[in-house]
């Protein structure tokens, strides 16, 4: 099991201090939301590469529907060769609702309907892969187009940087795009598209699937994303404990949720330093 924090938009500076102290404190990643408007997550990104030597990093997530795939490739590339090969790409449909930091997609003419969404989703991992095999690539698709290109820069990471995208179970569609990807992000989701508790019995039955139906041989990531109390270790790794045993690989601590938070920066600062809840 490997432990990872999970920041709000806030001021780059502070977001590569407190990736540091992840870093001192035992974390394994540090992770920052994507967002249309304040930081730019991808520049912040580079200042915790920078402020950084052994972590790994990433959004969490980004919605490829916004997003030109060919200027992703670029960014994630840079970042790879700027870290030594440590960023992860989690992706994603993206949340529209008014309760989610991306509840902005309509008011600047961002697609927001689903379907659409998953096409643009689809055809951008597509595009990644074609434009990171170093092989003259060409693609037509239904929304992108690319024409003959050869990619001059290669990732770090072999065959590619690692790609999480958000996992909808049992829907086989969604789950069709997780078996391409390196690693999940699970919901459930039900017949109606209603949200439902995930459950470690939920997981068992997804990593099931998994195993028979994958047929990269890369790694692969089971994220799980959640709160547990810094100063209860014990309680923490109760928390935790079913999930790993489930086959959870990953626990992010979702820190602007805790009760520490009501401090603000502080307290995050406080909950990272408390350090990841083991089990």
């Amino acid at each position: 099991m490997q432990y990872g924090v999970t920041l709000p938009n806030i001021d780059v500076l502070t977001l590569a201090d407190l990736a540091h102290d992840a870093e001192e404190a035992g974390w394994d990643g540090v992770f920052v939301w994507d967002t249309l408007f304040g930081t730019d997550a991808w520049i912040a990104l580079a200042a915790v590469a920078m402020y950084t030597r052994r972590i790994r990093f990433g959004t969490m997530l980004t919605p490829l529907s916004r997003r030109r795939p060919w200027k992703v490739a670029n960014e994630v590339v840079t970042l790879d060769h700027l870290s030594g090969g440590r960023v992860i790409l989690p992706v994603g449909l993206g949340a529209t609702g008014p309760e989610h930091p991306n509840s902005e997609f309509h008011k600047v003419g961002e697609e927001t309907d689903r379907k659409a969404r998953a096409e643009l989703l689809d055809e951008s991992l597509d595009i990644l892969d074609g434009l990171w095999s170093g092989q003259p690539f060409s693609y037509t698709g239904q929304h992108y187009a690319v024409q003959d290109v050869t990619y001059a820069l290669m990732p770090v990471q072999a065959p590619r940087v690692p790609i999480w995208v958000v996992g909808a179970w049992p829907r086989m569609k969604s789950m069709r795009r997780v078996l391409r990807c390196d690693g999940v992000l699970p919901v459930k989701m039900n017949a109606d598209r209603s949200s439902a508790d995930f459950t470690p019995g939920d997981l068992r039955e997804m990593k099931a699937y998994i195993e028979a139906d994958r047929t990269l041989a890369t790694p692969f990531d089971i994220v799980m994303e959640d709160e547990t109390p810094g100063d209860d270790p014990a309680q923490a790794a109760e928390i935790v404990r079913p999930w790993a045993e489930a086959g959870a690989t990953w626990w992010l601590e979702a820190v602007w949720h805790t009760p520490e938070t009501l401090g603000g920066i502080e307290g995050m600062r406080t909950r990272i330093k408390q350090g990841p809840p083991r089990v």
